[in-house]
């Protein structure tokens, strides 16, 4: 759920200008490839899709509407197939800029069955203003990630109420029932909300609280880490460093920063600890151990009281006073490692040199979604606060919920590496439909224009045919009298004319002969025979036997009775063949001499 909440759209204007334009784009646009009726049907005629819209939303079945209705012999009308494209359009522009989650997406996408009847049914009304305010509410999951968990099961719930909403508007030919689905979506997000905001708010309160706890806690670890690393000291000295000066140093932190005066005195007493329990350090200057061990117990009683409002325990320092006594006459105490290995301190020393967070920088980031990974397998958080203290990124599920910590550095590499990603803003249904519906009006105005002026034409064609026709009989009348004179003229031309149909006759005649051939040429089917004439006297005709037949590219593979000596022909040149005689068909040979016989007979019959 996206934190900021998004109110309905109250302006009407608008919206009433696009209901006034889907009206005209449903009844005038035409797109090219679909499946428009070839003229006009009655009412009484018309195909009625709500059954096959209402199977392709029980299966749920993931293609556009218009690919449904080109897959099925039935003649639709033309408010049909518009209303098929205008759902499909605005709902694949919506879906590509809604920013919403895979897993979303292919489930809203399939609402394009309702709303292609329903706009077809009530044409713009479909778009109340409950139906397209949930429409507009729905990109506050574009922070939803398929994780499994409850809450991600809570949104697929809903849409589950969603398909036996819109299935039972289906059954009894009704929007209420969806639209009484929208409106308690609506409601229940309203209420919701309020409870949202306090679990931000006690989120961000809580996590800033642990974040300068956990700063505390971190550099006090560092310090004394590396105050005790590689030194061999007394056992108390380590011990009161760990178990009791750790909880000054942490207090300093947390109740005053790192940059007080009560942190520097903790940190110095740590180090001046540390020097008068290790030899190698303190042995160098006598007088100066004489001088430390003289006073630190005063400004360690001092510096506790001032960080843990309480007085030191009593005989707290006894152990610690004994071994600095002995420091000073010169006796050498035991020594152990200060961080031996059954010691449970782990530290980073990072944390010592955390360097705040540009608060310009972090403002550009705070109160945007990211998503991480690729397809269904994404996961989308939301970059809730910046936890200053700790330098650490606050991650939730954008309705209060956490999903985690991140230190700043780690997230500004990943933005680097592209391993996180900012999610793009996203496009509210509103806006996608005004923006589709005024783009389709454009298209549906300019066909209109285009439609007139070629009315407009064949209005002009009509008078100018009409003008043609009267001087064509002017021209007839004319010519009639023009005829009688050419009467001599043609006599002339008769025996040129005769001629030329004498050689008509002879073309048509070998225009019979080569169709004869095509279609014995057609008739080869696989196995059949033909039989090639000798090019010599000496030599034998040529028995060969078709094995291919590539229609593409109207190829013909013949072989001989072995399957060898491969001969290819062309379709064109086996008719050539069968025409002149070099080729002949087995088979249907007697036929093709009989027709052979008809055209010589006519040939004759013609000369005489």
């Amino acid at each position: 759920m996206s934190p900021p909440a998004r109110k309905p759209q109250a302006d009407s204007s608008p919206r009433k200008v696009v209901s006034e334009r889907i009206t005209q784009v449903l009844s005038g646009i035409r797109v090219p490839d679909l499946p428009y009726p070839a003229g006009k049907s009655s009412p009484e005629s018309n195909a009625d899709w709500r059954p096959l819209l209402f199977s392709c939303w029980t299966e749920q079945r993931d293609e556009r509407v218009t690919d449904v209705l080109r897959s099925v012999q039935i003649e639709w009308t033309v408010r049909q197939v518009n209303a098929a494209y205008l759902s499909d359009r605005i709902m694949d522009v919506f879906l590509k800029t809604s920013g919403l989650h895979r897993a979303l997406v292919s489930r809203i996408a399939r609402l394009r069955f309702w709303l292609a009847w329903q706009l077809d049914t009530r044409g713009a009304s479909v778009f109340g203003n409950v139906v397209l305010d949930w429409l507009d509410n729905l990109q506050e999951w574009r922070g939803w990630s398929d994780t499994g968990g409850r809450s991600s099961r809570v949104l697929l719930d809903q849409l589950d109420s969603l398909v036996i909403a819109v299935s039972g508007s289906f059954e009894s030919g009704q929007p209420e029932l969806v639209e009484s689905y929208c409106k308690q979506w609506l409601d229940d997000r309203e209420k919701s909300e309020h409870q949202v905001s306090r679990l931000r708010e006690r989120l961000l309160e809580t996590e800033r609280g642990a974040s300068r706890q956990r700063l505390a806690d971190q550099v006090s670890r560092a310090l004394i880490g590396r105050a005790l690393t590689g030194r061999e000291l007394p056992v108390v000295i380590s011990r009161f460093i760990i178990e009791d000066w750790y909880k000054v140093l942490k207090q300093s932190v947390w109740s005053e920063g790192t940059d007080s005066e009560l942190y520097r005195h903790a940190n110095k007493l740590l180090e001046w600890l540390v020097w008068l329990g290790d030899p190698a350090l303190s042995d160098r200057d006598r007088n100066r151990l004489y001088h430390v061990g003289e006073q630190i117990g005063d400004r360690i009683q001092d510096v506790w009281t001032r960080a843990l409002g309480q007085g030191l325990p009593e005989n707290a320092l006894a152990d610690i006073q004994t071994v600095i006594v002995a420091r000073i006459r010169g006796e050498v105490p035991e020594l152990k490692p200060a961080l031996g290995s059954g010691s449970s301190l782990t530290w980073d020393s990072r944390w010592l040199s955390l360097a705040p967070v540009d608060p310009q920088q972090a403002e550009g980031f705070i109160g945007r979604w990211f998503v991480e990974g690729e397809g269904a397998a994404e996961q989308r958080r939301y970059l809730f606060a910046l936890l200053e203290d700790s330098g650490e990124v606050l991650w939730t599920n954008g309705a209060g919920v956490k999903l985690g910590l991140q230190d700043w550095a780690l997230f500004l590499a990943d933005l680097e590496a592209d391993t996180l990603r900012p999610l793009p803003a996203p496009t509210p249904f509103g806006e996608v439909l005004s923006e589709t519906v005024n783009l389709l009006f454009k298209v549906c105005e300019k066909q209109q224009k285009q439609r007139e002026e070629a009315a407009r034409e064949a209005r002009a064609r009509a008078e100018a045919l009409r003008k043609e026709k009267e001087a064509a009989e002017r021209a007839r009348k004319a010519e009639v009298e023009a005829r009688q004179a050419a009467l001599e003229q043609q006599r002339a031309e008769a025996e040129r004319q005769r001629q030329e149909d004498e050689k008509a006759e002879h073309e048509r005649l070998q225009k019979e002969r080569e169709l004869a051939a095509a279609k014995q040429v057609d008739g080869i089917a696989l196995g059949g025979w033909i039989v090639l004439a000798a090019q010599k006297d000496d030599e034998e005709p040529t028995r060969l036997k078709l094995a291919v037949k590539i229609s593409a590219s109207r190829k013909f593979v013949f072989v001989d009775r072995l399957g060898l000596n491969r001969r290819e022909f062309l379709h064109d040149e086996l008719v050539s063949g069968v025409v002149s005689g070099r080729i002949r068909v087995l088979g249907s040979a007697a036929e093709f001499d009989d027709a052979l016989s008809r055209v010589v007979g006519r040939i004759r019959v013609g000369r005489n």
